[in-house]
Formats: structure tokens, C-alpha cells, sequence
């Protein structure tokens, strides 16, 4: 390392784009990098209990690669250097994947790393470990039965959310500037949300599922978490492209939006997302989402068509396929699943295939009518959790007046979102004592657009990772 590098090696709080800017530039390596991020999971992760597994000497072999790669003049990648981690429901190579249970650990080790570890890897990244999660991704809470729950970098007596919650605490604790995630029903959204970081849920089959273990194929996607806007789009963009290993994955060619960021919203045609998505929130929610819609000068309103309905339908598809991929497991060993989780497949199993059959078709309406409102706007804002992070334990909350339970009811403005696979970019409001975030929800593909509102507002000051204390 050069003696004017100017960042510190634990890397602290610096962004992705900048680690990577410094190690391509040579001010500081690859190795030193990797060394502090893991010195720093070390020191505060038995606070936090993020991570999983830590792959340290896979580390330091491929920094030191990116480190030769430069020194020989050569482009190492526009995540140089960059430590990340990724939720263990996706395949690293030599591990078994987890999927947040206790009986995947029986599993033989994986032979492959999932399409998208590779991918961000030829960028330039370096995988350090995988995260914490909640069992088989049935989860909003982030409190895992086996591993135990991981926790909230801004009070480590609340959640962090699920079922992506070890995604969250790391990046939003510092630990890593980069990290992936699932999302079925909300599972990107919700911890960005609790733990005060952006992450991006893609358009469905946007990016490869490939090696990572499903929970509701036709719902799930995977996404990147960071600190900054840019961060979620350079990871994003290192990771499109089509893939023969995943079915739902389109045959589409790269979209690169991180040159994009910069245009602003100029003509966007923005809306708040009214009717449903007013009801059942704290006040910390609804002012989170007046501050972005004020920001944006936005004072139209437009309702999805029966929003309630769609919630319901996505229950239902969920519980149903989730219950169906888990069967034999349910047969052979159900001990060994979290009792909640357990509990709510074989609810699942016992569904009727006719009430599958009307969600479904239920769906496709709910589609056609949601896509006809993009044609009068190109962004729609939502909260993305009804409340800021819960305590970890509890299980009611009060929203309006009505006393609820917590575990069902955190997705309860993601689930219609996800159920029909739109775009959304979710990025944390930094309120006091706790931050919350808001759903920034575009057309289908439209990703550059849900990403350009969130940078415009970043460079507004109006959403932002906020900096826990502690960490």
C-alpha cells in the first residue's frame, strides 16, 4: 500500500465505488482491504451475528489476484477489491448451503458458486462470508431458531429483518459495503427498511437464480444491498445478463444504468401510492414517505386495484409452493425446522388446489390492472414497512389503532409489489432515533428509473444510510 492511501484498511465506512477507485488506482490493495473488512467482522459480528460462515483464506487468494491483475497493467473491475457477502441460501463453493436451516447443514458442500458470486467476482469483488437468515427465507423478522437472530446495527435489541436480515446488518453495521439478498414477498425491502440501507429487488427473471436454493420460484429474485445508490447500481450491473442455468432468467440483453444515475427525474411522472398503502402505518412511516413525495414535488395520488386481494393471493401462492418444495423434509424430519416455520408448510400443504388456481388467475387481473397505471405514471412511492424495526421477541405491534401480529403483518405493503415482479428500489429515510424506508416502484425493466430517483434523492440529503453509533 502506497503511504498516502486514503482509505483506512478496515475500510470502514467508505462505499464500494470508492474502495474500487482506490484499489484500481493503487492507493491501497486488494489484500489490505480484504484483511481490514475481515479484522472488522471479527471485532463487532458477535454483537451483530450477521455471518454464517467466513471463507477468509478463498478471501485473500482472490484479493491477492485482483492485487496481481493490477500490478501487471491490467483492468481488475469496476467492484476492485470490494468485500462482499451474500445471504447463505446462495451456493459457495465448498460449503453447504444453509438456507437458514438446520437440516440443509447435512447437505453435501457445494461443487459451484451461484451465477451471481461469479459474476460480481469477475468484476473485481471479493467474497468474505455468507449471512445469517431466516429458515427457508418463511421470514420478516430475521430471527433465525438455529444460528440465532441477527440484529439491528442502530440497536441490537430490534430486528433486523427478514428474510435477507444478516444482509442487512452487515452492510447497514459496516461490516461489508456489499451484500446479496433474496426477495419473495419483501425479504430485500424489509431490512433495507429496519436497518437504514438501499437495496434493489429487480424486475422477476431479471437477474440468475442459478445455484441458490428457492423458496417460491415463481415469486423469488435476488438483489444487491449497499450504502449508496451508485454502489446498487454498479452490483447490478455486474450481474445482468441472461443464463441457460435459470429458467425464469430472460433472454435480455445488459441494460447498464450506472452512467444513467446523474440524468435526475426531469419529466418522471411520479404518484404516491394511495388507498391501501395509507393504511396500517406508524406515524415514523407515513412521514418517511411525505418527506420523499415532498422532495419530489409529488402530489398526485393513484390506487392499485385491490391491493388487499393481491396480499392475500401471495399468501396463499406462497405457503402453497413453499409447502410443496418442502414435503419430504416435512415427512422425513420435521423436529428439526423452526416450529413457525413448520407450522405455516403444512398449513400450505393442506391449501386446496382451487384456491391456488383462483390466486393465480387472480394475479393475472391484478397484472393487467397494475400495468395499466403505468401508462399515466413511471413511479409509484410506498412505505416499505408499516414501522420501524420491532424489538426482537415481539410479537404485536399497534398500527392505526389495531393491535397486530408482527411476523405476518412487516410485509404488508411489499407483498403486492413482489407478487406481480415490478422493480423497486428501496432507500432508508434517516429518522430519529431509527431510520424506515420507502419503496421507490417502476414498470417492469424500468430499473434505471427506480434507481435514478433514488440517486436524486441521495444527492438531496433526503435519504441516506445513516451511520449507527455503535459501529
Amino acid at each position: 500500500m502506497k503511504p498516502d492511501a486514503v482509505l483506512p484498511v478496515e475500510m470502514d465506512w467508505s462505499s464500494a465505488s470508492e474502495i474500487a477507485d482506490a484499489v484500481s488506482s493503487g492507493r491501497v490493495s486488494a489484500i489490505d482491504v480484504t484483511n481490514g473488512a475481515l479484522r472488522r467482522i471479527a471485532a463487532h459480528d458477535s454483537r451483530l451475528n450477521s455471518f454464517t460462515d467466513l471463507v477468509a483464506a478463498r478471501a485473500r487468494e482472490t484479493a491477492s489476484r485482483v492485487d496481481a491483475t493490477i500490478a501487471a497493467g491490467g483492468e481488475a473491475g469496476p467492484l476492485a477489491g470490494v468485500p462482499f457477502a451474500v445471504k447463505n441460501l446462495f451456493d459457495i463453493e465448498g460449503l453447504p448451503t444453509r438456507a437458514g436451516s438446520k437440516i440443509n447443514r447435512d447437505r453435501t458442500v457445494s461443487s459451484r458458486d451461484a451465477t451471481l458470486i461469479e459474476r460480481l467476482e469477475a468484476a473485481g469483488a471479493v467474497l468474505v462470508g455468507a449471512l445469517n437468515m431466516g429458515e427457508y427465507a418463511y421470514d420478516f423478522t430475521g430471527e433465525n431458531v438455529h444460528d440465532g437472530p441477527s440484529r439491528n446495527p442502530h440497536d441490537i435489541t430490534r430486528m433486523s429483518g427478514g428474510s435477507s436480515g444478516g444482509s442487512g446488518s452487515a452492510v447497514g453495521g459496516g461490516l461489508v459495503p456489499l451484500a446479496l439478498g433474496s426477495d419473495t414477498n419483501g425479504s430485500i425491502r424489509v431490512p433495507s427498511s429496519f436497518c437504514g440501507i438501499f437495496g434493489l429487488k429487480p424486475t422477476y427473471g431479471r437477474l440468475s437464480r442459478a445455484r441458490s436454493f428457492p423458496f417460491v420460484a415463481s415469486f423469488d429474485h435476488l438483489g444487491p444491498f449497499a450504502r449508496t445508490t451508485k454502489d446498487l447500481a454498479i452490483a447490478y450491473d455486474a450481474m445482468q445478463g441472461p443464463d441457460a442455468d435459470d429458467a425464469a432468467c430472460v433472454d435480455r440483453p445488459t441494460e447498464p444504468l450506472t452512467q444513467l444515475l446523474g440524468q435526475g427525474i426531469g419529466n418522471l411522472r411520479i404518484a404516491v401510492a394511495g388507498g391501501y398503502f395509507r393504511s396500517s402505518l406508524s406515524p415514523e412511516a407515513r412521514e418517511a414517505v411525505a418527506r420523499v413525495a415532498n422532495a419530489l414535488s409529488v402530489t398526485r395520488e393513484v390506487e392499485l386495484p385491490e391491493a388487499a386481494r393481491a396480499r392475500a393471493a401471495a399468501f396463499v401462492i406462497t405457503t402453497s409452493e413453499g409447502a410443496s418444495l418442502h414435503l419430504d423434509r416435512l415427512r422425513s424430519r420435521p423436529s428439526d425446522f423452526d416450529p413457525a416455520v413448520r407450522d405455516r408448510l403444512f398449513a400450505g400443504a393442506m391449501i386446496p388446489s382451487a384456491y391456488v388456481d383462483r390466486a393465480q388467475k387472480f394475479r393475472r387481473w391484478y397484472r393487467t390492472k397494475v400495468m395499466e397505471l403505468f401508462e399515466m405514471v413511471d413511479v409509484i412511492l410506498a412505505p416499505s414497512t408499516p414501522c420501524v424495526a420491532p424489538k426482537l421477541g415481539q410479537t404485536t405491534f399497534v398500527l392505526d389503532g389495531v393491535e397486530m401480529l408482527v411476523r405476518p403483518n412487516i410485509g404488508i405493503h411489499t407483498q403486492p409489489i413482489s407478487f406481480i415482479g415490478l422493480p423497486v428500489a428501496a432507500v432508508p429515510v434517516p429518522l430519529n432515533p431509527m431510520p424506515i424506508g420507502v419503496q421507490i416502484i417502476a414498470a417492469p425493466w424500468r430499473e434505471d428509473v427506480v434507481l435514478r430517483v433514488s440517486y436524486a434523492l441521495e444527492q438531496a440529503g433526503v435519504v441516506r444510510a445513516p451511520r449507527p453509533k455503535e459501529f
